[in-house]
C-alpha cells in the first residue's frame, strides 16, 4: 500500500489543522492505520492508531483530548484532527499502515513521506 500525506502548514497557536493521508493498492479496509511525528533533534513519537475496524483508538499523552483520528474507508483515507495545537507539536507527521493494531511505530509495515506541521507562539 502507498501512503500520500497531506495537510500540513504553518498555524498560530490555538489553532486547528487536519492530515489526510490517502492510501493506494490494497484492500485499504484491512489496515491499522496510525500516525507519528518527530521533531528536529528528539526521537519519533507514536501519536495516535484506529484500528481496522474503526473500533479501537489510541492516543498518546501528549495529544489525548487535542487530537482525533478517523478513517474512511470508502474514500481509502486516514485523518488526523488536530486542535488546540500547541509550539510543541511542531513536527513532520507521517501516516502509517499495518497488520497489527499497534501503539509503536515499530509495529507499522508501510510509511508515507512526512507532512510539515509548524506552530507558531
Amino acid at each position: 500500500v502507498q501512503l500520500q500525506a497531506s495537510g500540513g502548514g504553518l498555524v498560530q497557536a490555538g489553532a486547528a489543522l487536519r492530515l489526510s493521508c490517502a492510501a493506494s493498492g490494497r484492500t485499504f479496509s484491512n489496515y491499522n492505520l496510525g500516525w507519528s511525528r518527530q521533531a528536529p533533534g528528539k526521537e519519533r513519537e507514536f501519536v495516535a492508531a484506529i484500528s481496522w475496524s474503526g473500533g479501537s483508538t489510541y492516543y498518546a499523552d501528549s495529544v489525548k483530548g487535542r487530537f482525533t483520528i478517523s478513517r474512511g474507508n470508502a474514500k481509502n483515507t486516514v485523518y488526523l484532527q488536530m486542535n488546540s495545537l500547541k509550539p510543541e507539536d511542531t513536527a513532520v507527521y507521517y501516516c502509517a499502515a499495518g497488520y497489527t493494531y499497534g501503539v509503536t511505530s515499530n509495529e507499522y509495515d508501510y510509511w508515507g513521506q512526512g507532512t510539515q506541521v509548524t506552530v507558531s507562539s
